[in-house]
């Protein structure tokens, strides 16, 4: 379906264009004093100035043709030249009716779909998730969740971190605390054991302790270095250790990812790249696009536009080693060979922006990806506690996002047990749906970009702007219709008063704000919007009987609205990543 507020554009600027101006004048916004008008064109002030007339004569003007029309309730014009817009019901009634016989509420599939990669998740295998993650991964699930409902063939990527000097630590770490085991013998050409010598709590405590004594210890340091170096040149016994880690990892990551109710088409790392890298070594050579610098290889991407100087994309060190940038572009490669995106969207600290200006810029002036195709990076703010600082436990360690779960959960449960409307044997999975809903939500409402401060008591609260809010407003919602018996007869929504017809025009809303949330890559837009469906909806509730109604057609277009609030929130909440309960 168009959206609502085209509709209405289109017909305005049809009578800019019929009085000789340029339509673009007559597009149309949302009003921002909704005691006055449902809609404002201020285009007569601008074409002012382009046709040398007063903007009031141009106004009275396109009045007077929309006047002509059968389509507007009031049209008045305010201080210089300002259209006030109000619509006739029979537009609003058709519009939200067609929304509620619709599968997607009126939200099209994109005219032209893409092929888009999604990177996010990026966690390091050998290390359990910790609140730095959570951003990047529901962000993430939620942009590709958008651009999935909006037609495009999307694939989300974990890109796991499983090739770089913490599998050398981890290496190293195990043989000093088993060195019998066969992958340290390098004379050893038996079957290497098919389970793991160490378990994922074991594996969790490995990695702190190897990182702590590399830190302190050249030797150890040294000895990490040197495994890293092997099992990246394919050292038999330490590949099979390797992918030890991976499979206790992976299994680890993504019982913890789906926990959070975020899932990845694929599960490839940095080592999944390794093989692409030396033809596209060559290829830069080749082509010119390398230069050395200090024994380095590197390609300039320094633009003459620069207000600061950008240095030039690293391709390999001095002793010819790769890097993290390395393996970026050659995932670039990889992409591109196996799904030739349009888009590849990633997710990462907003501390990476110079790292991904530098990897866009190398693969364009390249060719390695097409100009005219789309690289975007969005650079996410930190989860901070109430001082200020990036948020951590009370002894100053990073807090695994498990903790974090189980901390906000908590403080949920307790609350749902206090309210005594969930039954004993489903308060811990109500508890879980809302705490997580409380911690998505208090999330994804602040604008990515931004830093935020992580305060518990407010994201779990049941009232203001907040997840369990929400929650609570679809959980009303059911409890209403599970009480009203359906007629079996198509109803028509239409408006018995203000609050309904104030319900009805945000409802047109939704098509609108999926797509600006996509575009624009800005999930809290949903969050603002179900916020504001939420609270008009609560102020129908408590102004009317719902249940009680004596009127039944009255009644039945209730009903009808209500269903379609519910449907909207609640495909707004899945885009989101968030689960709805029976009960709160």
């Amino acid at each position: 379906m168009d959206k609502f507020i085209e509709k209405i554009s289109y017909i305005v600027s049809t009578k800019f264009k019929e009085n000789g101006y340029d339509k673009q004048y007559g597009k149309v916004n949302v009003s921002n004093r909704p005691d006055l008008c449902q809609f404002q064109c201020n285009g007569a002030l601008a074409a002012a100035k382009k046709y040398g007339k007063a903007p009031r004569n141009i106004a009275e003007e396109v009045v007077e043709s929309l006047n002509s029309l059968n389509t507007f309730e009031e049209i008045s014009i305010a201080g210089p030249g300002f259209i006030n817009i109000k619509v006739k019901d029979e537009i609003l009634v058709k519009y939200v009716n067609d929304m509620a016989k619709d599968k997607k509420c009126g939200c099209s599939n994109a005219e032209n779909p893409m092929s888009i990669v999604v990177d996010y998740g990026g966690a390091n295998v050998a290390k359990p998730l910790h609140v730095g993650h959570l951003r990047s991964a529901i962000i993430g699930e939620s942009i590709k969740r958008t651009a999935k409902f909006l037609g495009h063939n999307v694939i989300g990527d974990v890109h796991l971190g499983d090739w770089g000097l913490q599998i050398g630590m981890v290496i190293t770490e195990v043989k000093r605390r088993q060195p019998g085991l066969p992958y340290f013998d390098e004379s050893f050409t038996g079957e290497y054991p098919k389970e793991a010598p160490f378990t994922i709590d074991e594996l969790e405590d490995i990695y702190p302790k190897a990182s702590k004594l590399a830190k302190s210890d050249e030797n150890a340091m040294l000895e990490a270095r040197e495994a890293t170096v092997e099992l990246q040149q394919g050292r038999r016994g330490y590949r099979a250790l390797w992918q030890h880690i991976l499979n206790v990892s992976v299994a680890d990551l993504k019982k913890n990812y789906s926990s959070l109710n975020v899932f990845f088409d694929l599960w490839k790392g940095e080592s999944d790249a390794q093989e692409f890298i030396p033809d596209m070594v060559k290829y830069l050579k080749d082509n010119g696009y390398t230069k050395e610098s200090e024994g380095a290889l590197v390609v300039d991407v320094e633009e003459e536009t620069d207000k600061a100087p950008i240095p030039p994309f690293l391709v390999l060190k001095s002793d010819g080693a790769s890097l993290y940038g390395t393996t970026d572009l050659a995932t670039i490669v990889q992409r591109v060979q196996d799904y030739n995106p349009d888009e590849i969207i990633y997710l990462a600290d907003k501390r990476q922006s110079l790292h991904f200006n530098q990897l866009f810029r190398c693969a364009k002036k390249t060719h390695i990806f097409d100009k005219d195709k789309t690289l975007d990076y969005i650079g996410f703010g930190t989860m901070n506690g109430k001082d200020g600082k990036p948020f951590k436990t009370r002894e100053g360690g990073v807090m695994r996002l498990h903790d974090l779960i189980e901390i906000i959960k908590s403080a949920v449960r307790d609350k749902i047990v206090a309210n005594n409307s969930v039954e004993a044997d489903k308060v811990e999975d109500t508890a879980r749906i809302v705490g997580l809903a409380a911690l998505k939500y208090g999330d994804l409402s602040n604008q990515a970009t931004k830093d935020y401060i992580f305060d518990i008591d407010r994201f779990a609260a049941f009232e203001g702007n907040t997840g369990p809010y929400i929650l609570y407003t679809v959980v009303r919602i059911k409890s209403i219709l599970s009480k009203v018996n359906p007629t079996g007869e198509e109803i028509i929504i239409k408006p018995y008063s203000d609050v309904e017809r104030d319900l009805m025009l945000k409802l047109t809303k939704f098509n609108e704000v999926i797509e600006a949330s996509y575009a624009e890559r800005a999930p809290h837009k949903i969050c603002e919007y179900i916020y504001d469906v939420s609270n008009i909806f609560n102020r129908f509730y408590n102004s009317n009987k719902i249940v009680s109604e004596e009127d039944k057609e009255k009644q039945s277009s209730w009903v009808a609205m209500i269903t379609l609030v519910k449907r909207v929130i609640e495909q707004c909440l899945d885009l989101l990543g968030i689960e709805v309960p029976e009960k709160m």
